[in-house]
């Protein structure tokens, strides 16, 4: 039997649920730029399904009622790669125009002295977000020291 390398998993798409399905669904559409492939309003079965480049990326449920809540089990954060610190930069303007809630200023690196990084912020139900780039983050001084800035924000 061939070897092969890394994992034979990969994520299909995240499913969300959300409090209020039409904000959730802007969000992720203006500070994305995802597209909708399918949505249903039919009482007790409202959805978005939410594309990238005709890939299935996000949908949101409309199940749920308040905020999200990071000290229970389950969900930390979603994060999300783009190839170029100019690209989370971008991420950042529309994730301000559209609101979001940032827990760092601007883009920081994930530890001292990494040169990936990206910007942390939350969706209108509090889920907790990022977008990194794997490099151009370098120089930059991390949240705190000895800590990866993904796991406590």
């Amino acid at each position: 039997m061939a070897e092969t390398s890394g994992s034979k998993f990969q994520t299909g798409h995240i499913g969300l649920n959300v409090s209020d399905l039409a904000r959730a669904s802007r969000f992720y559409q203006d500070v994305f730029a995802f597209q909708v492939t399918a949505e249903s309003s039919e009482a007790g079965r409202a959805f978005v399904f939410l594309n990238d480049n005709s890939t299935l990326v996000l949908t949101l449920w409309q199940q749920s009622e308040g905020r999200f809540v990071a000290d229970n089990p389950g969900l930390h954060h979603l994060s999300f790669m783009v190839p170029t610190i100019e690209e989370v930069h971008a991420a950042e303007s529309r994730a301000r125009a559209a609101g979001a809630h940032f827990f760092h200023d601007g883009v920081v690196p994930h530890a001292e002295g990494a040169s990936s990084g990206g910007i942390f912020f939350a969706d209108p139900d509090g889920i907790r977000l990022e977008i990194f780039s794997p490099a151009g983050a370098e120089g930059q001084p991390a949240p705190a020291a000895g800590a990866p800035t993904c796991g406590f924000f």
